[in-house]
């Protein structure tokens, strides 16, 4: 059967081939979208781990993490906890450097965890008034090195050294005492000193969920991150993002449902006395049905290669598009490959079941007997 799906489909190839694009086109958005949603999703998870933390605290009800106001009081509070080990604030400021809008300038305190686990790789760790270090790639990206001057929202702070620590916001960002993340981030709304969030450490002794447990109760009004799926709830772009594959996936199914509909139903007009003959040699209307859902699934199978091939290319134009290139690289999963895949299958099995059936309840008889 199989040598005889090839050579139907051969046989009319700018028809077969234009139904292929067609499919290839919307398969391959929908892989450019997974593959963002993928990205941002990874990305977005790692704010559970800033500083190889186990989780963060983050003010409730908002809709960009970054935009979280917690008292700096609450770190002490929080280490008082017996489910918490350790706890240092964060400071997040965004957009403040021109070159790379989508850098994080983290504000940290010295003497906390997330300052005393940048590994240096040049330069020195100091976090002095007027001083920053930065990550190993935002140093490749602005040419930047210890000694340098980095430029954050009007303010020429000097470069003391670069450290990797293998987290994608840390290693395209930079890091600043607290007092200078305070004046980065621009006049106070409030006279209370007041940090994004609180990377908080674990004790031992505790399981995540007895430590997330221990910390909503205790204060009332945050947000614990403690998993990579978290971040979702608190950030809206994931959320998007997957809203717009859901409303291209099943425009995809219908559009390219109906191509393929098309094209089989016209190759069936058009091979009905085959078929009839096929019929007639002794095929059951079951084998004939499945020979046309066949082709049509082969068809869409290509346009699905297709469009996983668009899809690759184009994620990195997507993701400039949506302005997110700054902080995300897409990725390409293997369940991204497999949803596009299914997605082919299922736009072939729906596109030639109309034609499965027409191609079954014509008579063999009428036919034959019109030759």
């Amino acid at each position: 059967m199989l040598a005889l799906i090839a050579t139907n489909l051969t046989r009319r190839k700018a028809r077969a081939a234009a139904t292929a694009i067609g499919i290839a086109l919307g398969v391959g958005v929908i892989v450019a979208f997974l593959s963002v949603g993928a990205g941002l999703k990874r990305t977005a998870g790692e704010l559970v781990h800033l500083g190889r933390a186990d989780m963060g605290v983050f003010q409730s009800g908002v809709a960009d993490p970054t935009a979280s106001m917690l008292p700096l009081s609450m770190g002490g509070r929080l280490e008082r906890l017996p489910e918490v080990k350790s706890a240092t604030p964060l400071l997040l400021v965004i957009n403040g450097i021109r070159e790379s809008p989508g850098t994080v300038v983290f504000g940290a305190q010295p003497s906390g965890f997330f300052a005393k686990r940048l590994v240096m790789s040049r330069g020195h760790r100091d976090l002095a008034r007027g001083t920053s270090v930065i990550g190993d790639a935002l140093a490749s990206e602005l040419g930047l090195r210890p000694g340098s001057t980095l430029n954050v929202k009007g303010h020429r702070l000097r470069v003391a050294g670069v450290y990797h620590t293998g987290i994608f916001y840390e290693d395209r960002g930079a890091v600043v005492d607290l007092p200078t993340g305070e004046g980065l981030r621009g006049p106070r709304t409030s006279t209370v000193p007041a940090a994004t969030t609180f990377a908080v450490e674990i004790s031992s002794t505790a399981t995540q969920s007895d430590a997330e447990g221990a910390v909503r109760h205790a204060f009332p009004g945050t947000t614990i991150i403690g998993t990579n799926d978290d971040p979702s709830r608190i950030g809206a772009n994931g959320e998007i993002v997957q809203k717009a594959v859901d409303i291209i996936a099943a425009l995809a199914l219908i559009v390219g449902g109906l191509g393929v509909t098309n094209t089989m139903a016209m190759a069936v007009l058009e091979r009905e006395r085959e078929l009839a003959l096929l019929s007639a040699v002794g095929w059951r209307r079951r084998r004939i049905a499945l020979l046309v859902v066949a082709e049509g699934v082969a068809t869409s199978l290509v346009g699905a290669g297709l469009g996983l091939l668009l899809g690759i290319v184009g994620a990195d134009a997507l993701n400039r598009a949506l302005g997110v290139s700054a902080v995300v690289s897409p990725q390409v999963t293997l369940w991204t490959v497999g949803q596009a895949l299914l997605i082919g299958i299922a736009i072939g099995v729906l596109g030639g079941l109309y034609p499965a059936w027409r191609a079954t309840s014509v008579s063999p008889t009428r036919l034959l007997g019109g030759a």
